[in-house]
């Protein structure tokens, strides 16, 4: 028997007029699959539709492994008629194509792995660029011809977006967040239950919130937010494809970032940056004593990941001041109710 795998996924995707995968939509992925399963799954080819022949056959040894459940999804995939992919994860290596990657983009937002949970060195490299659209995916060189296809129908071809992501709600809506806007959360982020993301916050591919969070800022990719937090309308994190170098940004809980401000080293718990303050890992910064009084200045990189910390610009010098948050950021319950 195979010993048991990383992650498995049965999905329905979309190909360009070449045969080629734009992206596939797995309903229910698995983390650690049985040995069995990953036995029934051993030499399927990941980046290759399956044949009907291929999906008969594999519903039977799924029944015979134990796993009706993935097998009656297997029956209604097949009778799609559209390109069904098996994907089947030995390790948790890189990505090496369409199908492998959206399947680890699909683990993030069902909560099944948390962000830098997961390996997804190279993923920029493997997804196409696609015209996200409300006829599905379209191949960017395709669009043209699909849009005249409408117009010659007396309809409109509705583009949503340009991108290598699609939004995550047209995949996987997990239990218990709100989203006001949501083209701003891509697939593969994380939002743990009680997340509420208003109209300007944005959420990228791994990267999220453990919940519950007012986010009404940009969680850039990697960036990961502790329960409780708040991000102020505006604010941003630096994210580790965004100049965060080999510094992983995240939020502790119970932390405050005010509207404008923004991070670019993690902070610890119960922490608080004051509205319009961008720290980077390069600003100076003022220590202050309990009695307000200045006693030593450190860059801020120094101040990583220490816990009841004010981030605060002096008014009449200019200075950034750091000094200790004696204040719990307790968020309102009745904003963050969910039922």
């Amino acid at each position: 028997m195979t010993d048991s795998a990383f992650a498995f996924g049965l999905g329905i995707g979309t190909h360009n007029s070449a045969g080629e995968w734009l992206e596939v939509y797995f309903p229910r992925p698995l983390l650690s699959p049985s040995s069995a399963l990953a036995e029934v799954m051993k030499g399927v080819d990941s980046d290759t539709a399956l044949s009907l022949e291929q999906m008969s056959g594999l519903r039977e040894s799924l029944v015979a492994a134990g796993e009706p459940e993935q097998a009656a999804l297997l029956g209604r995939l097949q009778d799609s008629g559209r390109p069904v992919a098996g994907v089947l994860l030995a390790e948790d290596t890189a990505p090496a194509n369409v199908p492998q990657g959206y399947l680890k983009l699909h683990l993030l937002s069902h909560r099944l792995v948390p962000p830098h949970g997961t390996n997804l060195d190279g993923l920029f490299g493997v997804l196409p660029n696609v015209a996200w659209t409300n006829e599905g995916a379209i191949a960017i060189d395709e669009l043209a011809e699909r849009q005249l296809s409408a117009r010659l129908r007396g309809e409109i071809l509705e583009v949503s977006c340009i991108d290598k992501f699609p939004k995550m709600t047209n995949y996987v809506v997990p239990g218990g967040v709100r989203i006001a806007h949501t083209a701003r959360v891509r697939l593969g982020a994380y939002l743990g239950e009680g997340t509420t993301i208003m109209h300007e916050g944005f959420v990228n591919f791994n990267a999220g919130t453990d919940g519950p969070g007012m986010i009404e800022g940009r969680i850039s990719a990697g960036v990961r937010v502790g329960s409780g937090s708040d991000l102020g309308g505006g604010c941003s994190t630096i994210g580790t494809l965004s100049g965060g170098g080999d510094i992983v940004i995240s939020v502790g809980r119970e932390c405050l970032i005010g509207a404008n401000a923004g991070i670019g080293i993690p902070l610890g718990d119960r922490c608080t940056v004051e509205a319009g303050l961008f720290v980077t890992a390069g600003t100076k910064v003022t220590l202050l004593d309990a009695g307000g009084k200045a006693t030593d200045t450190v860059k801020a990189r120094d101040l990583m990941g220490k816990s009841d910390l004010l981030f605060r610009r002096n008014s009449s010098t200019g200075a950034v001041e750091c000094l200790t948050n004696r204040s719990a950021i307790e968020l309102n319950e009745e904003l963050h109710a969910h039922n």
